[in-house]
């Protein structure tokens, strides 16, 4: 089968690999449709801890089920379907406590390989994070089924009330599925803070009530015109720089809450105004990864049209342009791209 494997930050080859073949418990998936990612492409231009080469690249698949292993009996070859990247262990300290996300084993439970013709799924993914995809579900926007799922569970965490402001910095894939879930929460108004003139406009396409360029002018002073001198009920950093982080604290009211929501390279330090958090009693919160229950609303939400996703997609490329299609993504020319199989 053909393979993009990575080799080292900004090296991907392409290469004939064996077909996978699953042991008990597990799936193989023959990919039919595949989408680029902004953690792949973090991961390609500087690594990533769990980026181990040789590996196959990128983790957004969906296809049909080509060989099935041993005591699997819920799925069959010809299936549809789309997995998620990780499934939790459910029995360490954190998933017994509801935290999957933090199960301690998770970075041994992840798994890569979407960018080639077949994926092997481990039996833990297919137990707990392997759907099913309906016939009239492009395949292409299932796809979106695993970033989307981290997006639920970060607006699950955002506490966001009816009639909130909300303002949501960053206007790449994360920021637009954000949008449009802050509304289904109940959000009053959404303030999209972004760069792009051209992501800024299908900001408001999806339901942003107000677009910001960092561009023109401070956006803190104008979140807090538009909130009579407060600062939004919540904000959400979406973009990935500490520079962003700084600004979603700032950006928020007194007893507000702040969801710091992209990551940042290992041992970034970030630094906030401890007058503001303490005397303002600002929540300042992390959010990572995502729930066998998020991974399940997500698909759902994709599948009946509630969240919408084709606007977010910047075109189709065959397997060998993966790279290339990572440095349109890293020039702002592209959000995400389907990598077609059959091209």
């Amino acid at each position: 089968m053909r393979a993009v494997v990575f080799l080292a930050p900004r090296h991907l080859e392409l290469r004939e690999l064996p077909i996978p073949e699953p042991a008990s418990g597990e799936v193989v998936v023959k990919i039919e449709k595949a989408t680029t990612c902004g953690t792949d492409l973090k991961g390609y231009k500087r690594g990533h801890r769990l980026f181990k080469p040789p590996m196959i690249f990128g983790h957004e698949f969906g296809g049909s089920i080509s060989a099935v292993g041993a005591n699997v009996t819920r799925w069959r070859e010809g299936d549809r379907v789309i997995a998620a990247n990780s499934a939790p262990c459910n029995q360490c300290f954190y998933c017994k406590r509801g935290r999957q996300q933090l199960c301690v084993e998770i970075n041994e439970r992840m798994n890569f390989g979407a960018y080639a013709e077949y994926i092997r799924v481990p039996a833990h993914i297919v137990e707990q994070n392997l759907h099913h995809v309906a016939p009239e579900v492009r395949l292409e926007y299932a796809c979106f089924t695993e970033p989307m799922a981290c997006s639920v569970l970060c607006i699950a965490n955002a506490g966001i009330q009816l009639g909130d402001t909300v303002a949501i910095i960053g206007a790449g894939a994360q920021g637009l599925m954000l949008i449009q879930l802050a509304k289904l929460a109940g959000a009053g108004k959404v303030i999209l803070i972004g760069r792009s003139k051209g992501r800024l406009e299908i900001a408001r396409l999806l339901g942003a009530d107000v677009i910001l360029s960092s561009l023109d002018g401070d956006p803190i002073d104008h979140v807090k015109a538009l909130t009579d001198g407060r600062g939004a009920d919540v904000t959400i950093e979406a973009a990935g720089s500490a520079e962003t982080w700084q600004m979603a604290a700032a950006a928020t009211r007194p007893a507000g809450t702040t969801i710091v929501y992209s990551g940042l390279p290992g041992g970034t330090q970030v630094a906030f105004d401890a007058t503001q958090i303490h005397y303002s009693e600002l929540t300042v919160k992390g959010v990572f990864h995502h729930t066998p229950r998020t991974v399940e609303m997500a698909l759902n939400l994709i599948s009946t049209g509630r969240i919408n996703v084709a606007p977010m997609l910047s075109g189709e490329i065959a397997l060998e342009h993966v790279e290339d299609g990572l440095l349109r993504m890293d020039r702002s020319e592209a959000i995400k791209l389907a990598v077609n199989l059959a091209l």
